[in-house]
């Protein structure tokens, strides 16, 4: 599988790169000074399950904290998940190919936060849809993609597809992505309750998905609220929403210690069913004197944690 990574370092032909076939953008106030002084630190968790039925993992997670402290200060923390689709394998790549181009992307241009957002979706989507054209057992292969950028107290979003971004908020959860599905259409629209959705024969039928056509919807914004102390942030895959109501997962988040609620999540999932990858990505913010100076990387499958450092 790491032999995709050598897909990944090619030059981009940025003059043609397509534009977003729409972009939605939630008003937002300029960016904090890139010299301003983080406000704590992020502790996050990474965790992923095969599930109960599949062979094979087609879900990514990550969370990125940079080692470089000038760059994370202007670019903050980059949370993302990915669950891909297609025949043997192109799931998990291209679950994979979106996480690595996004995250390199994001972070090696100077732009604003929701630029460089948009700039990076835009590029892996071409680089996911362009290897599905170029490789027959590729054909038809993409993924969802949410992403969450944390600056100071500040979240900013891009998504594509129906994994989920959730803020817990003072003992709240608020969904800060829409799905890109038929049923979400049918809800917008009207034609059918809260109730059919949840058990629509098609709820899982993707309007929006990366690398399948040359062009992608994003939807972009940032949260009007802030990410305070005590707050919490997950990003999951369908395979845990799924088979979690909302009320679980609010008392799961309740937790003390954040891997054992990623681990709950999981269980509880796989434990009602658990018929496709579940991956959960849990962040939280803490005090700078909480925080840890290890810069472990840690693998598990094809999620993971890491600092990275920029400058090879």
């Amino acid at each position: 599988m790491k032999k995709i990574l050598d897909w990944l370092f090619g030059q981009n032909d940025l003059a043609n790169l397509p534009e977003t076939g729409e972009s939605i953008v939630e008003a937002a106030g300029p960016n904090e000074s890139a010299d301003s002084a983080p406000v704590g630190d992020i502790n996050a968790v990474v965790l992923s399950d095969l599930g109960n039925v599949r062979q094979n993992n087609e879900d990514t997670g990550l969370f990125v904290r940079l080692a470089d402290d000038a760059i994370r200060r202007q670019k903050g923390y980059l949370l993302l998940v990915a669950d891909g689709m297609g025949g043997h394998l192109a799931g998990e790549i291209a679950s994979q190919m979106a996480a690595e181009l996004i995250n390199r992307e994001y972070f090696q241009h100077p732009e604003s936060i929701e630029k460089s957002l948009l700039r990076a979706f835009q590029i892996a989507n071409r680089q996911i849809f362009d290897e599905a054209r170029s490789h027959e057992k590729f054909r038809g292969m993409g993924t969802t993609c949410t992403a969450i950028v944390v600056h100071d107290q500040q979240l900013y979003f891009a998504h594509v597809g129906d994994s989920r971004a959730y803020l817990f908020k003072s003992g709240q959860l608020i969904q800060l992505t829409q799905d890109h599905t038929y049923v979400q259409e049918l809800l917008r629209n009207g034609a059918i309750s809260v109730t059919e959705a949840a058990s629509h024969p098609e709820r899982n039928v993707l309007t929006q998905a990366m690398g399948t056509k040359a062009t992608v919807r994003v939807d972009l914004g940032r949260c009007v609220l802030p990410f305070d102390l005590g707050d919490r942030l997950l990003l999951c895959s369908d395979g845990l929403y799924e088979y979690c109501l909302e009320t679980d997962i609010t008392q799961l988040l309740r937790y003390d210690n954040l891997a054992d609620s990623a681990e709950a999540l999981i269980d509880l999932a796989k434990s009602r069913g658990g018929h496709d990858n579940i991956t959960v990505v849990l962040a939280e913010r803490i005090t700078s004197d909480q925080a840890t100076t290890s810069k472990e990387t840690r693998e598990i499958n094809l999620p993971f944690t890491r600092d990275i450092d920029l400058h090879q």
